[in-house]
C-alpha cells in the first residue's frame, strides 16, 4: 500500500470522526456549543469528502458490487447530513449573527443536528460494514 493511500485514509477516518463525534455531542447536549464547532466541523467534513473521493477514484473506479453500492450509501448519508447542516445550522448562524451577537440559536438547530448525526451514524455503520457484505 502507498504512502498516499495510507495518509487518505488516515485523513478521511480521522476528519469523518470528528465530525460524526461532533455532531452526535452536539445533539446530545442540546447545541449548545454550535457557535463554537460549526466552522471545524464544516472543515472536517470538506476533509472527509475530498479524500473521501480521492479514496473512492483510486481504489473503487469502475467497479460496482456489494461493497460499492454500501459505500454509496454511506457516502450519499454524509452528503445529506452536510447539506442539512449547512442549510439550517450554517443560516441559523448567518441570522443570528445579523440580528446581535448573543442570540439564542432556534430549535431548528438542535433538531438539525439530531438529522445530521442519525445521517451520519448511517454512513459510519455503511463504511466499516462495506468490507463484509
Amino acid at each position: 500500500m502507498s504512502y498516499v493511500l495510507v495518509v487518505a485514509i488516515s485523513l478521511h477516518v480521522l476528519a469523518a470522526v470528528f465530525w460524526a463525534g461532533s455532531t452526535a455531542a452536539l445533539a446530545r447536549t442540546g447545541g449548545s456549543e454550535t457557535k463554537r464547532l460549526f466552522r471545524p466541523q464544516m472543515g472536517a467534513a470538506a476533509v472527509a469528502i475530498l479524500t473521501g473521493g480521492y479514496l473512492w477514484h483510486t481504489i473503487h473506479q469502475g467497479a460496482v458490487g456489494p461493497m460499492e453500492r454500501s459505500l454509496m450509501i454511506g457516502a450519499l448519508s454524509a452528503f445529506a447530513a452536510l447539506i442539512v447542516q449547512v442549510a439550517v445550522v450554517g443560516g441559523a448562524l448567518r441570522e443570528a449573527r445579523a440580528e446581535a451577537g448573543d442570540a439564542v440559536l432556534p430549535a431548528r438547530v438542535l433538531i438539525a443536528h439530531r438529522v445530521a448525526a442519525g445521517l451520519l451514524m448511517i454512513a459510519i455503520v455503511t463504511m466499516a460494514a462495506a468490507r463484509y457484505v
